[in-house]
């Protein structure tokens, strides 16, 4: 199986972003903008923490998988690159 990094997450995404008609969550999202993109987001971080106090290890990485998702997303809808994120780390 291959690994998608978090910067083929991001490039994919923004590829997708640059479809106003497209279909899908990511398209989705974006259209119901940065208010429920955060929303989502706060959703998918007590997901993730839920799962590694209680569900094990797979479950809490495909928690925190969703958590990267809906945080790029809203880095898209926030117009900020990765870049941005970068030079804070």
């Amino acid at each position: 199986m291959r690994v998608k990094t978090f910067d083929e997450l991001y490039a994919e995404l923004q590829a997708k972003s640059a479809f106003p008609d497209a279909t899908g969550n990511t398209r989705r999202l974006l259209d119901a903008g940065v208010h429920e993109i955060g929303k989502k987001l706060v959703e998918e971080a007590a997901e993730a923490w839920m799962a590694a106090e209680h569900e094990g290890r797979e479950r809490t990485a495909e928690e925190i998988a969703q958590l990267l998702y809906h945080a790029q997303v809203l880095m898209l809808a926030s117009g900020v690159k990765l870049h941005d994120v970068y030079e804070r780390l």
